[in-house]
């Protein structure tokens, strides 16, 4: 697939993916969607890279939907009737086959460097990432009361995971606007930075030299017991994972670098 509206580079073993459409402040629409998807299936099926890191071309990480292309288009109108009216992602996976929440939740590590504007689902897009690195100085909103929609991409789920119940109602009712600086004080994010690239590169390599199985079932892990209240269901998910861990060559690997006092070689 060729890209028109996003770049990608590597950095080591960290895949730098940049939305780029910097005139439009990185506004979503369904190819940039396509392009993303594409994107990570090539970076995950590459074994010379290790984790992604989502950034935005300019001043802006992505302003939201290109409501132009994404809702003044005539299948939105012949779609308002319908209960999927109005979420992005149901739009997004009918025009590019591709579900955002469980791409992100099984793909290599990912970190947002969210460099300015993250607003609806250029907020939404980045929750299901594993870590979040902002500018103090970014702006960010889930601001679908504004538009006469509901949260999506799962960020009903992620935002009340990681904002606690109040702020994330708050967050959502209110449809405010808020900078890094206090995003971080939430939990919103997880790092504020001016150079956030470089601060997401940074955190993406220390994931990225790890044991690539046990990147993948940690993060399965994290996924099926975040929520979970069954304590026996949560150990017998990871004793599960633990047995197909330890047949792994790079369980092996790391134990014969630990007894040889080197350090291990996933790769």
């Amino acid at each position: 697939m060729t890209y028109e509206q996003i770049t990608v580079h590597d950095e080591g073993r960290v895949r730098v993916i940049t939305l780029d459409r910097p005139e439009k402040l990185n506004a979503w629409t369904p190819t940039m969607h396509a392009e993303l998807c594409d994107a990570f299936a090539i970076g995950n099926n590459d074994g010379t890279i290790g984790a992604f890191v989502v950034t935005g071309a300019g001043r802006g990480f992505c302003a939201g939907a290109d409501v132009g292309e994404v809702f003044a288009t005539p299948a939105h109108r012949e779609e308002a009737g319908s209960e999927e009216a109005g979420s992005e992602e149901a739009r997004s996976d009918q025009r590019s086959g591709g579900d955002w929440v469980s791409l992100m939740r099984s793909s290599k590590p990912v970190v947002g460097a969210i460099n300015g504007a993250s607003i609806g689902v250029g907020l939404t897009m980045t929750l299901s990432m594993d870590f979040l690195v902002a500018h103090p100085e970014a702006k960010l909103s889930a601001r679908f009361v504004k538009m006469g929609v509901v949260p999506e991409l799962a960020s009903s789920h992620f935002l009340v995971q990681r904002c606690g119940w109040g702020n994330a109602s708050d967050l959502v009712l209110s449809g405010r606007t808020l900078p890094g600086v206090e995003a971080k004080e939430l939990g919103l994010v997880d790092e504020i930075a001016d150079d956030v690239v470089g601060a997401a590169v940074a955190r993406a390599q220390t994931y990225a030299v790890n044991a690539p199985p046990s990147l993948r079932y940690s993060k399965q892990l994290l996924t099926e017991n975040g929520t979970e209240s069954d304590l026996t269901t949560v150990q017998r998910r990871e004793l599960s994972l633990l047995r197909e861990a330890y047949s792994t060559p790079e369980h092996r690997e790391a134990v014969a670098a630990f007894l040889e006092k080197r350090p291990p070689n996933f790769h």
